[in-house]
């Protein structure tokens, strides 16, 4: 018999130049206690078309939610509403206040030497340059994984990083932060920055920038706590 209420729902939204498939290696474990999870194919086109979809997805569930976002995906997660969000999770994520854009956090701290540039094409998206991810993004990664996801990265399109972001949930809901301690996209500082305002509740490991795909026990360990607390039968 599941700990969780029926119908207890995982919500995740991946972040830049990934889809949901970088969830792969924590949705059966969190199955297997008794989660639902659903992975929202956001559009990254714009961050009000991002939270848009996330609200279509969470209209399609029933029950109590917990939502999680990774990296850029951080930002739309803040957006929805509804009363059946009960917890956000932040996996090494980008959490802007009211008014804040993704770039305004994101550029906080000095980049990692590692980080690649970010540079939109002509048509306004960014695409991460050859070896971004084996370098930057999942340095921890096989060789193979991190061939993969350069091979299936989508682009994101600058506008996401540039608009101004609603009143962001994490005021009023609780609120967990997974800080990776070895990211090289997202300065620690930052996510320990972000994770203090909103006041979550702080995991930090020794973990890169993409946890779900190179250290997934340590993500369903901390969205499990997170549905203990939040999504209880």
């Amino acid at each position: 018999m599941s700990a969780f209420a029926p119908n207890a729902t995982v919500v995740f939204a991946h972040g830049a130049w990934a889809d949901g498939s970088c969830w792969q290696k924590v949705i059966l474990p969190l199955q297997k206690e008794g989660l639902g999870v659903v992975c929202a194919p956001l559009p990254l086109t714009s961050l009000p078309d991002d939270i848009a979809t996330l609200e279509r997805v969470i209209e399609r569930t029933s029950g109590p939610l917990l939502v999680a976002g990774h990296a850029y995906g951080g930002a739309p997660i803040a957006g929805p509403m509804d009363s059946r969000v009960k917890s956000l999770v932040y996996v090494a994520a980008l959490a802007p206040a009211e008014g804040e854009t993704v770039a305004d956090v994101f550029y906080r701290a000095k980049p990692h030497p590692e980080a690649p540039p970010i540079q939109p094409d002509s048509h306004g998206l960014v695409w991460m340059p050859e070896g971004a991810f084996a370098r930057a993004i999942a340095h921890r990664a096989s060789a193979h994984e991190a061939a993969i996801l350069q091979a299936v990265q989508r682009p994101l399109a600058l506008k996401c990083v540039q608009e101004k972001a609603p009143v962001p949930g994490w005021k009023t809901k609780p609120s967990w932060f997974l800080i990776a301690e070895q990211d090289r996209m997202i300065a620690p500082e930052t996510q320990r920055f972000m994770a203090e305002r909103m006041g979550a509740r702080v995991r930090s490991h020794d973990v890169d920038h993409s946890p779900m795909i190179t250290a997934p026990d340590v993500v369903v360990r901390v969205i499990l706590e997170a549905a203990g607390e939040t999504l209880a039968a």
